[in-house]
């Protein structure tokens, strides 16, 4: 973990996160911008640490975009994990001038634009994920722990905290 002073502000991982939230539709839509901004680009964060930050959060109860929390914290310690509550919270302060704005009629015009960034998100989620698997996945092992996992939440109705928690015993036995 680096400090604030040699990684990013946190105000300006404040803006970051901001902004991703703002751009998605669902906590991990956030994913794609926040790696080519951290990793990519930055070099403050490593994708490891990303799948550690979104494993943290789906181990804990709350929102899926919660994880952006961690990542603020692994980027610049409390100020940056504080940067990222202030930015989650912050779209629900635009929540009743959105509605009004919706209410006057323009509301095809917003429900087309909400579309398009569900597409889209979908697009770079999956890229996203793609170039996250060879870190969150070093052997087949845990490929296919991946592959069944997903299979089992997708074709069956078992519950996704059976899913992860067979998961991480079986992590521990491949440990």
């Amino acid at each position: 973990r680096r400090s604030a002073s040699s990684a990013m502000s946190a105000l300006a991982l404040y803006w970051l996160f901001l902004r991703a939230v703002l751009l998605s539709f669902s906590g991990f839509a956030t994913v794609p911008m926040l790696r080519e901004a951290l990793v990519l680009h930055g070099g403050v964060l490593t994708d490891a640490r990303l799948n550690d930050a979104i494993a943290i959060s789906q181990a804990s109860p709350g929102p899926l975009g919660l994880y952006i929390v961690v990542v603020g914290y692994f980027v610049a310690g409390v100020p940056g994990a504080l940067s990222g509550v202030a930015a989650l919270a912050s779209p629900a302060l635009l929540a009743i001038p959105l509605a009004r704005l919706i209410a006057r009629g323009r509301s095809g015009a917003w429900q087309a634009a909400c579309s398009g960034i569900v597409i889209a998100s979908c697009v770079l989620m999956v890229t996203t994920g793609l170039h996250l698997v060879p870190t969150a996945t070093p052997s087949t092992a845990y490929l296919a722990i991946v592959v069944v996992g997903a299979l089992a939440i997708a074709l069956t109705e078992v519950k996704p905290v059976w899913v992860i928690l067979v998961s991480a015993v079986l992590g521990l036995v491949l440990r």
